[in-house]
């Protein structure tokens, strides 16, 4: 049960009756959080609008709520016409036993959409780099907490495969093989593949001709070189699944709808913009002027569709994307996770999308950006080199850096036990340390913070589960949910048990703004009154009526921390 929303729409049923129609409650939690106050504004602005005194209006409001809630809790007016609201500890104790008895943790579902969600979309001509991380993470969690809310989800994995770079890649393959070299050995590496045809693009005339030559001939359908970019393009995907695999992240390559996919539309793309009179002709490009983007001294900011030598630029290719999301698989809503340097280019597909009709007026298209990866010293997280930082490498030291802190914590393990472990707190790591951060901000990315095991970060919150799971296994029980009434009297019980049944909010929350911070930040407040708890209140050495009521607020509590997490992307561990 979401007390807060419930609360809320208590209000707003009072208001209604009262006279306010369409009158927003307020609802923010007071006083000592273990006593379950919480506090319903919203009044005075409905007074304003029915010109009335705000402290009658609560007293009407407030005889509903009385009517409505009866014994599940006290109410009183405040000041110019605040209510305050103290739910019974009967009733808390009720949702309590009504949420652990819940498979699904009293979140309830949505109304059922269908959303596209475009994220991680590397560039295939090289291997992923730590700048793919926040998309990929960011993405990831996002679909999974809307699939658990109950949509339908359509991952896109809209990689970058065509364009000029893959001339050098291609010509690069034709040479090597021609010296009868095994191109499978050369693209174990990608990056250093990428770099190899790179250098002798800039460095060798005749190299370049050939890679200028290799980018007609793709884009014109010879033979020989679909072939030579199918292998690349295949052995590329296979790298981005790995690195998939090892972050544990939902995509697979079903989800792969790649930029060449739209290549047979690009020309209709063009004709349809003309039909809608949108099309307009500058130095040889066909361009879409529309008259809110305008650049310095408020000149016309065009946006290309075609250029003049007949080439289409990538603004071509995510036309057809938008076209295919909003027409043929008719989603409600689409959203991009994509770099927040990208807003301009949004902001104009979505604006031409709509213009030519291509988005349907009740259709949602949606970028929503975040910010960069940093160093300690506040600049791009790159290697010495200057070069970005491969994904693999950082997720590969992620999991060396926390098998040591794994063997020093725990020498016991064995050297399975602590690669398992060690995989599971590494890769945790880097990804909520990502997901804990304001997507819209830059972070530092910090080893020593994110691996930490305190404050706020994924070893913390798996350690706080583990702890928990320990309770059990000295109990030799489960953490399945147990019968029996639950038994709140000390405050820290209390302040655990409003804590818990917050989390269908803080679920519900992620989606309003796509920030998987407000979860993340929920599991830690929970694990830290969760600690709180069991410093003050002994579980296994309680009467036997305590003991069974904190033993299922301790299950209660795991099964939280643990799907919480897993809703992250994140995995637990029995111990540590």
């Amino acid at each position: 049960m979401n007390l807060k929303r419930n609360l809320s729409q208590q209000v707003e049923q009072a208001l209604k009756a009262a006279g306010a129609q369409n009158s927003p409650a307020i609802i923010r939690q007071s006083g000592k959080p273990e006593y379950g106050h919480y506090q319903a504004n919203g009044i005075m602005g409905a007074a304003k609008k029915l010109g009335k005194n705000p402290r009658e209006l609560a007293q009407q409001t407030l005889k509903t709520l009385v009517d409505n809630i009866g014994d599940s809790a006290t109410f009183e007016i405040a000041g110019p016409g605040f209510i305050n609201v103290t739910f019974s500890k009967k009733f808390i104790t009720d949702c309590l036993t009504e949420m652990s008895n819940d498979k699904r943790l009293g979140v309830i579902a949505q109304s059922r959409q269908k959303v596209v969600v475009d994220y991680s979309s590397p560039n295939l001509a090289k291997e992923m780099h730590i700048g793919h991380l926040r998309s990929t993470a960011i993405g990831d969690a996002n679909v999974r907490i809307m699939e658990f809310l109950g949509h339908h989800v359509i991952r896109a994995n809209h990689v970058g495969d065509w364009g000029a770079q893959f001339g050098s890649l291609l010509a690069y393959m034709d040479k090597l093989e021609s010296e009868g070299k095994p191109l499978a050995t050369e693209l174990k590496d990608l990056e250093v593949f990428y770099q190899r045809a790179s250098e002798m693009f800039k460095t060798e005339a005749n190299f370049a001709k050939k890679a200028r030559e290799f980018v007609v001939r793709l884009q014109s359908g010879d033979e020989k070189c679909l072939e030579l970019w199918k292998r690349f393009i295949s052995e590329s995907i296979k790298h981005c699944q790995a690195i998939y695999d090892l972050l544990d992240i939902s995509l697979s390559t079903t989800d792969v709808k790649p930029e060449s996919a739209y290549n047979g539309e690009l020309n209709d793309i063009i004709i349809l913009l003309e039909a809608a009179g949108l099309i307009e002709l500058s130095d040889g490009a066909k361009c879409v002027f529309l008259p809110e983007f305008v650049g310095k001294d408020d000149e016309p900011l065009p946006a290309i569709i075609q250029k003049s030598d007949g080439g289409f630029p990538y603004i071509a290719t995510d036309l057809a994307a938008v076209q295919f999301r909003a027409q043929k698989l008719a989603a409600h809503r689409a959203i991009y996770f994509v770099d927040g340097r990208q807003s301009l280019h949004f902001a104009q597909l979505f604006a031409i999308a709509r213009a030519a009709g291509f988005i349907a007026e009740d259709q949602e298209f949606r970028h929503v950006p975040f910010g960069s990866i940093l160093n300690k010293d506040g600049k791009p997280y790159k290697t010495r080199e200057g070069g970005a930082v491969k994904l693999a490498t950082v997720a590969e030291e992620a999991i060396n850096r926390a098998k040591s802190l794994i063997s020093d914590k725990n020498a016991q393990l064995s050297d399975a036990e602590k690669e398992k472990i060690a995989r599971v707190v590494g890769i945790g790591a880097i990804k909520y340390a990502e997901l804990s951060k304001n997507r819209t901000t830059d972070y530092i990315f910090d080893w020593d913070t994110m691996l930490s095991f305190e404050g706020n970060t994924a070893p913390y919150l798996q350690y706080a589960y583990t702890r928990i799971v320990s309770i059990f296994r000295h109990a030799s029980i489960t953490l399945e949910p147990a019968g029996g009434h639950f038994d709140l009297d000390e405050p820290t019980e209390l302040a655990l048990a409003l804590k818990l049944l917050q989390y269908p909010e803080a679920v519900e929350n992620v989606t309003e703004d796509f920030q998987a911070n407000i979860l993340c930040n929920y599991l830690f407040e929970l694990a830290g009154l969760f600690s709180a708890f069991y410093e003050n209140c002994p579980v296994l050495k309680a009467d036997e009526s305590k003991r069974s009521s904190r033993l299922k607020l301790c299950g209660l509590s795991g099964r939280v921390l643990q799907h919480g997490l897993g809703l992250l992307g994140i995995s637990t561990v029995e111990q540590m």
